[in-house]
């Protein structure tokens, strides 16, 4: 009797290689604390220099936002006060509104279009192969989004301040802690997008399908001061207008109450479960 053999499946051929290269890597010498050091600032690197080549998160989170705080900021109706918005200026409302703007081009576009495109191109696959984790590559690429985000809030921030003579903060900790919670809530979504997503276009669609209605909730076409009761609501429960209403109280009055900073912290522990839980690297 004739045995026949089934042919491997794409499973059992990925179990066996796996298994070879953590052999191989077991037989590997360990890398000294200099030589991880260095490796890792290599991938830094790598990855300042893609982020140049690719400018999406460059050019959302630091040009659009400056271009338009350059443009508010010349229009002269944005520098009177408002009974309506409760004596403030347009521009003083605007200010932390541009800074969530930047904040949230990195998180939704320039965070998870890179993870989903090396996930894609199999990048990660390939890189597990390696001494050095596949996470640290996840590390570089959060490293180089969060220095691009505290130039864009610097660059808003100074030139809001000193050039169109927006509001100092009354409360720089408040401030800092606003935004702290901001990144830690939105950064995360960022990686959950990624984990959805199965190519770099369908990151890019997802991170814009859920940037609009973001934006708008955090007053960019509707000041929250204008938004009818229901609307302010909904804005108050969501990551970009809770962030807004942080910064904005850590500009205008002095230390942010509590619901905003809870709203983003629970953002921030959801997300950052979802992303842990979903997340693959290949």
């Amino acid at each position: 009797m004739t045995t026949l053999s089934l042919p491997r499946t794409r499973r059992t051929r990925r179990t066996r290689r796996t298994r070879r290269t953590r052999r191989t890597m077991r037989t590997m010498q360990p890398l000294s604390t200099p030589a991880w050091r260095a490796a890792f600032g290599q991938i830094v690197l790598n990855e300042a220099r893609l982020t140049w080549r690719r400018p999406v998160g460059l050019i959302g989170g630091l040009g659009i936002p400056t271009l338009l705080l350059v443009l508010f900021g010349e229009l002269p109706s944005f520098h009177q006060p408002t009974a309506s918005l409760g004596g403030l200026t347009v521009f003083d409302l605007y200010v932390p509104i541009l800074i969530m703007f930047s904040l949230a081009m990195l998180a939704l576009l320039g965070l998870p279009i890179p993870l989903a495109s090396y996930r894609e191109l199999g990048v990660l696959r390939r890189l597990s192969t390696t001494p050095v984790p596949p996470s640290w590559l996840l590390a570089a690429q959060g490293l180089i989004q969060l220095c691009v985000a505290l130039a864009g809030v610097l660059i808003i921030l100074v030139a809001g301040v000193a050039a169109f003579g927006a509001t100092v903060p009354k409360s720089p900790g408040g401030l800092g802690l606003s935004l702290a919670l901001s990144i830690a809530g939105l950064f995360p979504i960022g990686l959950t997008i990624a984990a959805m997503a199965r190519t770099a276009n369908g990151a890019s669609v997802i991170g814009r399908i859920a940037f609009f209605p973001m934006i708008f909730l955090a007053g960019l076409w509707l000041p929250r001061a204008m938004m009818p009761g229901v609307l302010l609501a909904i804005s108050n429960y969501s990551p970009l207008g809770a962030a807004v209403e942080a910064i904005q109280d850590s500009m205008q009055t002095g230390f942010p109450p509590a619901a905003p900073l809870l709203v983003l912290a629970a953002y921030a522990v959801l997300f950052g479960y979802l992303a842990r839980r979903f997340f693959r690297w290949e």
